[in-house]
């Protein structure tokens, strides 16, 4: 009898956790899968870097056909052009937000005529004048002195959900960089789906403004970001791990 009673009293083994191994395995997968996706990203970002770096060296090519190869469909982004802007020194431009090497300013963009086949516009970005500058280039429509430049093409960045919208017309101050806006705003016909960033100054006499198309340094932590992540995944593993040999015991 008494052993019987013993039996009865004695705690049922806990059966196998099914909710707790769905659980976990779903928040494996998505712990590897983001894992994956930032070595993914890395191999990108190297890809990039090494596209930069080898155009710090490249020589600048003519604009016309590189903008007619972007037409038929080519990937021209970080590519390193030159041409010549008439009056682009005392083109109108209009001015983006921006920062440079942590201080807010703004970027003066203007339109530069072309001889491609395929447009016959492109929106130059002249470079950065920090917010405590007041000067500006000079405006004069009629001016027709040409402008040689060097600068690199850019894909426009795609505004985020807190972007502060762009004015309506040629007037106030811009947030993104929306080619028919802007080419609108300009007057600029036929504009080229791309910014070219100047490395040379249109405007020599203003110190202030000053050419910069690229950042001195691209951010690639994707490794750090990979490894956190399957760190994270094992870490989860080791614990579910020790929930099950806990169970088994009792």
């Amino acid at each position: 009898m008494a052993d019987g009673r013993e039996q009865a009293a004695a705690p049922a083994r806990a059966g196998f956790p099914v909710g707790l191994t769905v659980a976990v395995a779903a928040a494996l997968a998505i712990l590897i899968g983001l894992g994956v996706w930032q070595l993914q990203r890395l191999k990108w970002k190297e890809g990039l870097l090494a596209h930069i770096a080898a155009l710090q060296h490249a020589q600048a090519r003519p604009i016309e056909p590189v903008l007619d190869a972007l037409a038929r469909g080519r990937d021209v982004d970080f590519t390193r052009v030159r041409l010549s802007c008439p009056g682009l020194g005392a083109a109108p431009f209009l001015e983006l937000y921006g920062l440079k090497e942590g201080g807010a300013g703004w970027r003066l963009v203007s339109a530069c005529q072309v001889a491609s086949l395929s447009y016959r516009t492109i929106l130059v970005d002249r470079g950065f004048v920090a917010d405590t500058v007041a000067a500006r280039p000079p405006v004069d429509r009629a001016a027709a002195a040409p402008v040689e430049l060097v600068g690199v093409l850019r894909t426009p960045d795609r505004p985020s959900l807190v972007t502060p919208k762009n004015p309506a017309g040629a007037g106030g101050r811009w947030f993104t960089r929306d080619v028919p806006a802007m080419a609108h705003a300009l007057g600029a016909a036929q504009p080229a789906p791309i910014f070219l960033f100047a490395e040379t100054s249109s405007n020599p006499e203003l110190a202030a403004l000053q050419p910069a198309p690229l950042p001195a340094e691209i951010s690639n932590r994707h490794l750090e970001y990979a490894l956190t992540w399957f760190g994270l995944a094992a870490a989860l593993a080791g614990v579910y791990l020790a929930v099950l040999f806990r169970r088994r015991k009792n």
